[in-house]
């Protein structure tokens, strides 16, 4: 499985799937035309500020609220290359491996990585490196069916190759 790399955009606890993705933009499932909404109703410049390979970290319960699969596809869609978490909402957690968006649990990680930190992830360790502070973190590596659904970009792409 691969490895992630990017600047950190950092939220707090509770994030739901309402602020990730607003209702009003349900009507559409195309991924590209999510990724133009994610995060905004949180954070108006996210999209200005996040670069293709960024990593979210936020702290408890991510991906809170309606069981939405839009929210990690916007996620994805927009080049976030992981999330990081202290604790994910269980809906959330099992959309984003359909999807196949990496997602890791680390509560150290998610108390010690700033806004902005430079990061790395190595998922089939669960090694978590943040660059700009020199301090690395043990999260929870995916069993190895679970790195071969994300690295198959989804559940569905990982059935038709089998």
């Amino acid at each position: 499985m691969k490895e992630a790399h990017g600047t950190v955009i950092k939220y707090g606890d509770n994030v739901d799937t309402d602020v990730i993705i607003p209702a009003r933009y349900l009507n559409s499932s195309d991924p590209a035309e999510l990724a133009t909404h994610c995060m905004e109703d949180l954070d108006k410049d996210f999209l200005k500020r996040m670069k293709p390979g960024d990593i979210m970290v936020a702290t408890k319960n991510f991906g809170c609220g309606s069981s939405r699969e839009h929210a990690p596809i916007a996620i994805k869609a927009c080049g976030i290359s992981c999330v990081i978490a202290e604790t994910f909402a269980r809906i959330f957690y099992r959309n984003a491996i359909n999807i196949g968006l990496p997602i890791i649990e680390c509560p150290e990680a998610a108390a010690g990585i700033d806004d902005g930190d430079e990061v790395s992830v190595d998922f089939d360790s669960g090694i978590i490196t943040n660059v700009t502070k020199n301090v690395t973190y043990k999260g929870q590596p995916f069993p190895k069916f679970m790195q071969k659904i994300i690295d198959s970009e989804g559940l569905v792409n990982y059935i038709n190759n089998k």
